[in-house]
This record gives C-alpha cells, structure tokens and sequence, in this order.
C-alpha cells in the first residue's frame, strides 16, 4: 500500500475537478466528514460533491500517524474565494484508494481526530 500515492492522486483528481477521475480514486464507500454533515457517501456521490463545490486543496504539510492514517494540512480555496483557508484533513487509505477524507477546521483539531481513529482500530 502506497499511503502517500493514493492521497497524492486523490488530491490531484480532485484538483482536476473531472467527476469520473474523482470517483476512481475513493472506495465505496468513502467515509467523510466536513461543514454539512459526516457519514459514508457512494464514489459517485463524492464526485459530484467535488464537481459542484469546486473546491481546491493544496498540501501544505504531511503529518503521518499510522500506516494507514495521514493528516494533510491543506490551503483550501473555491471560486468565490478571495484567498485561501487552511484546513486539515485525515485520510485513510485502503489498498490504492482513499477510504476516508474527514476534513476538519485545522491541524490540532485532525491530529487528535486521527490518533483517536488509530487507537480505535488497534483496540478492536
């Protein structure tokens, strides 16, 4: 598993902002989280998510926690904005693809969200 990769592509497609790319780079389902709500959407789903905020995310720092688990502080900016908002987002990967994308308002509040997600899945 290539951790860094899948969440490479996945910023990448999403930056493309092509619906049919977006949803080949998340399983189904991908877990989200973020303003409006949090749960498992289908790829499709995700994808027209992306195409209808036409959002950007550019990584600013990479900020491992498991093998599976990465925080990527994120400048985040849609076509309205006038500069970017730095967010941090938690993926989790599984095989090539991103499983989860849970963006949250900055870095602390993602770090603590993802070493709660890691301890959860290495008590289970």
């Amino acid at each position: 598993m290539d951790l860094e990769g899948a969440i490479n592509r996945w910023h990448q497609r999403v930056n493309e902002g092509d619906p049919a790319a977006v949803a080949e780079v998340v399983t189904d389902p991908v877990v989200v989280l973020g303003p409006k709500g949090a749960g498992p959407i289908k790829p499709a789903g995700f994808a027209d998510w992306v195409d209808r905020s036409r959002i950007r995310l550019v990584p600013r720092s990479w900020h491992p926690v498991s093998e599976r688990l990465m925080v990527v502080e994120e400048d985040a900016s849609w076509p309205e904005s006038t500069e970017p908002t730095r967010v941090a987002t938690v993926f989790r990967v599984t095989g090539d693809k991103v499983s989860a994308a849970l963006r949250l308002p900055d870095l602390q509040q993602a770090l603590e969200l993802a070493y709660i997600c890691r301890e959860l899945a290495a008590t289970e």
